[in-house]
């Protein structure tokens, strides 16, 4: 039974979707609630623009487990929400089952939400995208600082509305479902048993029911071993759980993948909320040797981590956020081939695991982006979790008619009316499969997901474009993964990019020359877990439309330091200007000029620190200033050629700036 010391909601509230006619919110509570909202300019509090209970068509219930609901809210935002002022919001809550009870505020279950000297949180709404941070790949046991903190910090350093950021984009990976720290495993045990959060039957493993999972005899690091001993299941293991070492890139780690719906909505409280860490209990992991000093080095990671919770979380109350799904928020190399794919989606047990991680996904991440998309998938969601019990377990039936319904949906990419226009693309599920080679990568997006896109983008001046995979990327990189290709190994180095495929690379080149195309591109991508700048024209066309390609990651993950470097110098080594290599790249047709980040002085174009990336656009959708804030503090510039050559950054020089290089940080751009 859930505590009576903990506060009625257990995560969120998470502020989503804002336009001038509704407005998005996502939360979790342990008991069902009546709830009320608030919301008034930041400078006139007593005169309220909105001041009401919710209506019953604006909230969707869920019921999770025997303590937890989940609440997704679309309030109607009526008079419209002005823009370019600060406004700040409340929500009040009662227990649903008590009528007399006042409702109670934020600053009263969530102090830690509101910003310091403010009664409630608050955001912009803003029409004109002027301001973007944006990033990806937050991995909770990295040992790194959260990006998330540094977004709290840019928040509260905002002097004004011009200088509040419209949105941040999160773009992938923002939980790690096939790669948990042993001791995250646990806490996640905690919390499905505290809330009793609901459990399944299973189908073709070694165990029947996902609550044997919280009692395996070896319950960390060997959830490989759950599937029966087949030659099929062997191919699975290797192609599924990642039981290989990637000797490029990095080591695959999913012996504590997530498996039960319970498990993936028990991730998610646990990455967006510091209170469900107070269900958490101190364990004898049973472990020894090499695992023991793994468990305690994540420990202290995952300590840290949930320290920072409260301004991390706090940042995704304040502004509003859009997100879209990388591999790792499903399972590693998701989708990576038609043979990927068969492999997978024919066994019941992965088939289960890969649905369940995407329902988490759609109630977590995707509702919020566009909850219009979604009408005729929640009812369905609304009769697995019913607001009244059903018994202990999921309906098993349909949950695979829910998980089927899933694995067949493309209309998780989206778009926003703003200025300039918002796209966001899945390059996940609408692959463009090979059917020959049925082992290689396919395409990020197929034929018609791409005309898709073509259409969404004709006839606009300016657009930002989010991409989880970077359209332009580093060369050499690309050119080690097309090497793997070749010899039928392309999950040893995660040989994903647009650039793999053939005729997804061609039309996607095609869309940037086509006459009607946007004069402004600006792609915001993650996923690589380094950042970059490059400026794109197309060679020998006069009017070329200027693409800028913008790459943040990770938020709290990093590239391993040394092979970064290496790989930064080899690249401009090989694939300078006057070499002969770049011709035979699919992208020739291209002049790609990679920015050059401030604090570096041998001509790096790679940095490599946890943070977030910030980006500010003019009037047409140009890009004045592209930065990485680092997550300790500090960060860099990423500057084109002529602008380092011209002297110092005006923009950093204004009174009153903050200044991107704090004295004394240590930075940490890559090259040497």
């Amino acid at each position: 039974m859930l505590s009576r010391h903990l506060p009625p909601v257990l995560a969120g509230p998470v502020l989503r979707r804002v336009s001038g006619d509704r407005l998005c919110l996502w939360l979790i509570a342990g008991q069902p609630l009546s709830l009320s909202f608030f919301l008034c300019q930041r400078d006139a509090p007593a005169d309220g623009l909105i001041d009401r209970p919710l209506r019953d068509r604006e909230i969707t219930c869920l019921r999770l487990g025997t303590c937890a609901w989940l609440y997704l809210l679309d309030i109607a935002t009526d008079p419209p929400l002005p823009p370019g002022t600060f406004l700040e919001y409340d929500l009040g809550v009662a227990p649903a089952d008590d009528d007399g009870l006042s409702p109670r505020w934020i600053q009263d279950w969530a102090p830690h939400l509101c910003p310091p000297g403010r009664q409630r949180p608050g955001f912009v709404f803003k029409q004109r995208l002027d301001r973007l941070l944006h990033g990806s790949c937050r991995r909770p046991h990295h040992p790194s600082r959260d990006g998330l903190v540094r977004v709290d910090e840019e928040l509260q350093a905002a002097a004004s509305e011009d200088d509040y950021p419209a949105l941040l984009l999160l773009t992938g990976d923002q939980i790690y479902a096939d790669d948990v720290a042993g001791p995250m495993l646990h806490a996640i045990h905690c919390v499905i048993q505290q809330l009793g959060l609901y459990q399944e039957e299973l189908e073709g493993a070694s165990l029947n029911n996902s609550r044997e999972l919280a009692s395996l005899a070896r319950a960390y690091y060997h959830r490989d071993e759950l599937l029966p001993e087949t030659e099929f299941n062997e191919d699975l293991t290797e192609r599924f759980f990642g039981g290989v070492r990637k000797p490029v890139f990095t080591t695959a780690s999913a012996g504590n993948h997530l498996i039960s719906f319970a498990e993936v909505m028990a991730m998610y409280l646990l990455v967006w909320s510091p209170t469900p860490w107070n269900l958490v209990t101190a364990t004898n992991p049973g472990v020894s040797g090499k695992e023991l000093e793994r468990y305690r080095r994540e420990q202290q990671a995952l300590d840290e981590f949930a320290s920072q919770l409260p301004e991390a979380t706090r940042a995704l109350a304040n502004v509003p956020v859009c997100m879209m799904f990388d591999d790792h928020d499903i399972t590693d190399d998701w989708n990576l081939s038609a043979l990927w794919e068969a492999t997978a989606y024919e066994h019941p047990f992965s088939r289960r695991i890969i649905g369940n991680a995407l329902l988490g996904y759609l109630l977590c991440q995707g509702w919020g982006n566009a909850p219009e998309h979604f009408g005729d998938i929640l009812p369905l969601c609304r009769t697995l979790l019913p607001p009244e019990p059903t018994g202990e377990d999921l309906h098993k039936a349909t949950q695979d008619e829910l998980i089927d319904r899933l694995l067949h949906f493309h209309h998780w990419h989206y778009t926003l009316p703003t200025s300039p226009k918002l796209v966001v693309l899945d390059t996940r599920t609408q692959r463009w499969r090979s059917e020959v080679r049925r082992g290689h990568p396919s395409g990020l997006m197929d034929w018609e997901g791409l005309t898709d896109f073509q259409q969404d983008i004709m006839g606009e001046e300016a657009v930002v474009v989010v991409s989880a995979a970077p359209m332009f990327g580093v060369k050499l990189i690309e050119m080690v993964q097309a090497v793997f290709t070749f010899f039928g190994k392309p999950l040893l180095v995660d040989a994903e990019n647009w650039m793999a495929h053939r005729g997804a690379a061609s039309v996607l080149l095609n869309i940037f020359g086509h006459p009607k195309t946007p004069r402004h591109f600006v792609i915001l991508s993650g996923d690589v877990h380094y950042s970059f700048a490059y400026d794109v024209y197309l060679r020998h066309k006069r009017n070329s439309p200027r693409v800028w390609q913008i790459t943040s990651s990770g938020i709290k993950n990093e590239f391993p330091d040394r092979l970064l470097e290496w790989m930064d110098r080899l690249n401009r080594w090989l694939f300078a200007p006057w070499s002969p290599l770049n011709w035979f790249t699919k992208r020739r047709r291209m002049r790609v000029s990679p920015r050059l980040p401030t604090g570096r002085d041998a001509g790096e174009r790679l940095w490599n620190c946890s943070g977030i990336g910030d980006v500010r656009l003019d009037n047409s959708g140009t890009p004045t200033a592209i930065r990485q804030l680092d997550a300790t503090g500090g960060g860099t510039l990423f500057q084109a050629r002529k602008e380092r050559e011209s002297g110092p950054d005006a923009p950093d020089s204004e009174p009153g700036r903050q200044q991107i290089h704090q004295p004394g940080h240590q930075q940490r751009g890559r090259e040497g």
